[in-house]
């Protein structure tokens, strides 16, 4: 299936710290025909050209017709990309230090140049996503803020941004388990770990950097805790922000049926991701619950580590509480 290509491709960039449900949202989002979803398109240069690995579908990256195809469209074949050059481009703009100068109202020609053809490559792969799958509306779940702000200088994509925040303690937690990556064919690869001061520093600076990129894009913020308390009504604010018309259909992958109770809930549809969440690689419908394991795992001094680094926006966030506050989404 494909579609014409977009001048101007819409982009629902999901953007936060990772351990946050964007995986989760993203699979949920991707069942309606009209989105695709590519996963965390910022490793796709490093993960899937590099290393080859395995795309959300389950085939290699170089052996999956869609990104096959999409590498056709964008660039002639992934074979006419100098990957050494795009990740030295990446190095000099997709950086959290370069935040603070990619947040100015203008930048130096050379400088404005490189951010261009960055993010050129990333419309190219966007637009050659829509045409491929006949979607309207690209999800791209890589958070890098540095990433969204460089998107944000594009004079040609129809950027929004979701900025998904979760409890600071619990990703914490998140970040101090080992996972391993099932996307790595050769060999045995786990996902990096954090220590509680480390995931504090990173969660703080992700998330106020959304704060200021509110002023460049369109910002929706949508805590975890509100997603997996309402999944469904979160499905139907996310597709109208993406400018989408509402879709019950896409909600049959839910476990207890929300479209239609009397249905047997339907198995998800694999989006061809590059890198995530292992969950990206599950066959059965899904069960959404917050996943609450913290409270009882995270050692009390951790917890106080977190809780006292990250309280400016705990505060902000409505995380002081024992019961998060009831407004579930809130623009930027």
């Amino acid at each position: 299936m494909s579609a014409p290509e977009s001048s101007q491709p819409r982009i629902l960039f999901v953007g936060g710290l990772g351990r946050s449900g964007s995986t989760l949202l993203e699979l949920l989002l991707a069942q309606s025909r009209d989105v695709c979803a590519v996963g965390e398109v910022v490793h796709l240069w490093e993960r899937a050209l590099g290393a080859d690995e395995r795309c959300g579908c389950g085939e290699r990256f170089t052996a999956c017709p869609f990104w096959r195809q999409v590498g056709d469209r964008a660039f002639g074949g992934w074979s006419a990309v100098d990957r050494d050059d795009v990740l030295a481009l990446k190095d000099r703009v997709d950086r959290t230090r370069h935040i603070p100068r990619l947040a100015k109202n203008s930048l130096p020609p050379e400088q404005l140049a490189d951010v261009r053809r960055y993010a050129d490559l990333y419309t190219r792969i966007y637009r050659a996503a829509l045409a491929v799958s006949g979607a309207r509306v690209v999800v791209d779940s890589s958070k890098h803020a540095s990433l969204a702000f460089a998107l944000s200088w594009a004079d040609d994509l129809d950027l929004r941004v979701l900025h998904l925040v979760r409890d600071s303690r619990a990703v914490a937690y998140s970040w101090g388990k080992q996972v391993r990556r099932p996307e790595v064919v050769d060999g045995e690869d786990f996902m990096p770990t954090f220590s509680p001061f480390e995931v504090s520093k990173l969660w703080t600076a992700q998330n106020a950097a959304f704060h200021l990129l509110a002023a460049r894009a369109k910002v929706l913020r949508l805590r975890y805790e509100d997603f997996t308390a309402d999944p469904a009504g979160t499905v139907r604010r996310l597709r109208e922000f993406s400018g989408l018309p509402d879709d019950p259909a896409a909600l049959r992958i839910l476990a207890g049926g929300e479209s239609d109770t009397s249905a047997e809930p339907a198995a998800p549809s694999r989006a061809h991701s590059v890198a995530g969440n292992p969950l990206r690689f599950s066959g059965g419908p899904l069960t959404i619950r917050r996943d609450e394991a913290w409270r009882d795992r995270l050692p009390r001094r951790s917890r106080a580590v977190v809780g006292l680094a990250t309280l400016p926006l705990r505060v902000r966030y409505g995380y002081l509480g024992q019961r998060a506050s009831d407004e579930s989404v809130e623009r930027a």
